[in-house]
């Protein structure tokens, strides 16, 4: 009787090791909380390709756009903990719980995977702006208070908070003026309609290399590769200063610790690709891959920083 049991209990703990060395035996599904088209879309995208082949499975991309990410957040937050949804989730991750009243989520519904890119924002105004730097900017806006406007795609943009954190930092009196979205704000701006914006380089790299835009400064502590000889806001302005448009994978709180790691290790020999690595380059973003603590630690600091930003500038949903 005891053989039996033993025997028993062996079987089925084969039978587990197998169930779970099988992962993944399905497709796996990544969220992208915002439309189709977009920067963190199409990023998306070109890692899901890799990482299905590193898998031995599909990895299709989700679109579920709404309330500045919040609805595809939702419904990765409720998603079954068993690595088959992911999120891919941008800076609005770590703005909207300063934002939103009552969520149906918070932090600790999500177990952080990996960064996967940074990318910086470019402080951008008309080609025939007057305003020929930030020298010129500040001295404006401080010789005219409350004259000197800006644009965003939305308050919880990070368009719209690291105008903000350049606001406060220098202590000036300047417009916020509301898009729905940023590239209406970057036509306006283009059309002398609004004085400047932080524009996300993905988004504003080509009209400034065809002239139509100037760039002013960058928002990342060194100067682009694409832009080598636009200074960045810290050197030039404000020291320490930096804001950057982050691109990192979730999922769900719960999931098992093996599939975590077989994730990850998937996700950072995808982000090792010379050509995925290009890809992100040329959309101003460079890939990072850093492991579940250390993003986890890096989301903390981003919540803060931003909450800290709205706090001050006693910022509302638009």
């Amino acid at each position: 009787m005891k053989n039996a049991l033993k025997s028993l209990v062996l079987a089925c703990a084969m039978v587990a090791g197998a169930a779970h060395a099988a992962f993944p035996d399905k497709v796996i599904t990544i969220v992208v909380p915002y439309a189709p088209g977009g920067a963190a879309d199409a990023l998306a995208r070109q890692l899901a390709v890799r990482m299905g082949s590193k898998l031995g499975t599909s990895v299709i991309v989700d679109n579920k756009p709404g309330a500045s990410g919040t609805i595809g957040q939702a419904f990765v937050a409720r998603a079954p903990a068993d690595g088959y949804t992911m999120l891919y989730d941008a800076t609005p991750f770590s703005i909207n719980p300063a934002l939103f009243s009552g969520l149906s989520f918070s932090d600790k519904s999500f177990q952080p995977l990996t960064l996967v890119s940074l990318s910086p924002n470019v402080l951008i105004v008309r080609k025939e702006s007057p305003l020929k730097d930030q020298k010129e900017l500040i001295s404006k806006a401080r010789a005219e208070p409350g004259k000197i406007n800006f644009a965003s795609g939305g308050s919880g943009t990070v368009q719209r908070l690291a105008s903000e954190l350049y606001r406060q930092g220098l202590g000036l009196d300047m417009v916020h003026v509301p898009y729905k979205s940023g590239g209406p704000a970057i036509s306006d701006v283009m059309g002398g309609q609004v004085d400047f914006m932080f524009s996300t380089l993905a988004a504003s790299y080509p009209l400034i290399s065809s002239g139509k835009l100037r760039a002013l400064a960058i928002s990342s502590p060194k100067r682009s590769a694409l832009l080598p000889d636009v200074p960045t806001v810290a050197e030039s302005a404000l020291p320490g200063y930096e804001a950057f448009e982050w691109n990192g994978l979730l999922l769900p709180a719960g999931t098992p610790p093996a599939v975590v790691q077989q994730l990850h290790k998937a996700v950072a020999e995808s982000l090792q690709d010379e050509e995925l690595k290009k890809r992100f380059a040329d959309m101003g973003a460079q890939t990072v891959g850093n492991t579940p603590a250390e993003f986890s630690t890096f989301l903390q600091k981003e919540q803060a920083k931003w909450a800290e930003v709205i706090r001050k500038g006693n910022i509302k949903l638009d």
